[in-house]
C-alpha cells in the first residue's frame, strides 16, 4: 500500500490564509492508497474518504508538540513511503528522531524569506527540502528541489476585463506585514493616479496598517484598506480589478500572484522569482514607487490568458503533487 503522512497546520476550505492547504491534500490523496494528514484543527468532510485525519490541538506548544508526536508515532507502526512537514519546520524537527532511524524519507515543505534556526535544524534533519523555487527557500542546500507553487486551477478561471477606461483600479492581497511593502505601492499609486483596493489581516501588525491609512491620507491616494476576505471571494475580487499589485520581499514569492495569475488578470509584481511568470514589462524595482509607477502608466488593461498557461504547467496543485511524491520516493 503507497501511505504517505502529511503535517500541515489546519484543513479548512474557508480559511482566508491556509484554505489552499485543502486541494493540495486532495491532490496528494489521488495520488496514494492512504493519505495521513496530522493537523492543529480540521473541519469535517473536507478531505476525500481515502485521507485519516489526526488533530492534535490543544492549549500549549508543548501539548500539541507532545500530541504530535504521539499520533506520528502511532501512525509509523505501518511504513509509510515518507512524511512530509509542510510549512512549519518545527514539524520536521520533532519527527526526525522518529522517522530518520526507519531510513523513512523526510521531506519539508517551506516557502520563505525566514532562515531562522528551527529552519536551519529542519533543513539538516530532512531527507529533503521542497519550495516552489530554489531561490524561495531561504538557505542554500543541495537539498532543494523547485517544484511550483500548488494552484488549483478549478478555483479561478479568466474573466473578462471591467468595462471602462478611467481609473486604474489595482488590487492588494496578504497581510498587513512589513515584509510586504505596501508603503512603496502606495506612493506608486499615488504618482501614477491609481486607485487601490487592499484586503489583509492586521492581526499581527495593527499599528502599521495604522501608519499605512496615515500615509495613505498625507499622500492623498485613493485607496480603500480593508480587512481579509473568504477565499470564495476572490475570483469575483480579480474580477472587478485591471491589475494585482505585489511587493513582497525577495525569497517568499506570495501565492496570491499566482492565483491572479490563474485568473488572467495582469500581475505587478517585484520578486526575482516571478521571473519565470512574469515578463519584464510585468516585473517593477522593489522599494521603488518611481519603477512601480511606470508599469501603472503603461499598463495593458487586457486580461492576460498566457499567465493561466504558464502557472497550469508549472505551478498546478497537480505539478505540485507529483513534484512532492517524486522527491519523497527519490524519483
Amino acid at each position: 500500500m503507497r501511505r504517505l503522512i502529511f503535517a500541515t497546520q489546519r484543513l479548512d476550505p474557508d480559511d482566508p490564509v491556509l484554505a489552499a492547504t485543502v486541494p493540495m491534500v486532495r491532490a496528494l490523496a489521488a495520488r496514494v492508497d492512504e493519505l495521513v494528514v496530522l493537523c492543529d484543527t480540521a473541519v469535517p468532510g473536507a478531505v476525500p474518504p481515502n485521507v485519516r485525519v489526526h488533530e492534535f490541538g490543544a492549549a500549549t506548544q508543548a501539548q500539541r508538540g507532545a500530541k504530535f508526536v504521539a499520533a506520528l508515532a502511532r501512525e509509523l507502526r505501518q511504513r509509510p513511503v515518507g512524511v512530509v512537514a509542510h510549512m512549519v519546520p518545527l514539524y520536521a524537527v520533532l519527527a526526525a528522531p522518529l522517522v530518520r532511524p526507519l531510513r523513512i524519507p523526510l521531506v519539508l515543505w517551506y516557502t520563505h524569506w525566514k532562515g531562522h534556526a528551527v529552519v536551519r535544524v529542519a533543513a539538516k534533519v530532512s531527507t529533503a527540502v521542497v519550495s516552489v523555487d530554489e531561490r524561495s527557500f531561504p538557505l542554500a542546500s543541495g537539498k532543494v528541489h523547485g517544484i511550483g507553487h500548488g494552484i488549483d486551477l478549478a478555483e479561478f478561471s479568466c474573466s473578462d476585463a471591467p468595462p471602462g477606461e478611467g481609473t486604474l483600479r489595482a488590487l492588494v492581497l496578504g497581510r498587513y506585514s512589513p515584509a510586504k511593502g505596501l508603503e512603496t505601492i502606495l506612493r506608486g499609486a499615488a504618482l501614477a493616479g491609481v486607485r487601490v483596493e487592499v484586503h489583509g489581516s492586521d492581526a499581527e501588525f495593527e499599528e502599521y496598517k495604522r501608519g499605512l491609512e496615515r500615509l495613505a491620507r498625507e499622500l492623498d491616494v485613493d485607496a480603500d484598506l480593508g480587512g481579509p476576505v473568504p477565499r470564495a471571494a476572490l475570483p469575483a475580487l480579480f474580477a472587478r480589478q485591471d491589475v494585482l499589485v505585489n511587493n513582497m520581499r525577495a525569497g517568499a514569492p506570495d501565492k496570491v500572484v499566482y492565483e491572479a495569475a490563474a485568473s488572467c488578470l495582469p500581475v505587478l509584481a517585484s520578486n526575482p522569482v516571478f521571473d519565470d511568470l512574469l515578463p519584464a514589462d510585468l516585473r517593477f524595482d522593489r522599494d521603488d514607487p518611481a519603477s512601480l509607477a511606470e508599469r501603472l502608466r503603461s499598463l495593458d488593461r487586457r486580461r492576460r490568458p498566457e499567465l493561466r498557461e504558464i502557472v497550469a504547467e508549472r505551478h498546478s496543485v497537480e505539478h505540485w503533487a507529483d513534484g512532492l511524491l517524486a522527491t519523497v520516493e527519490g524519483r
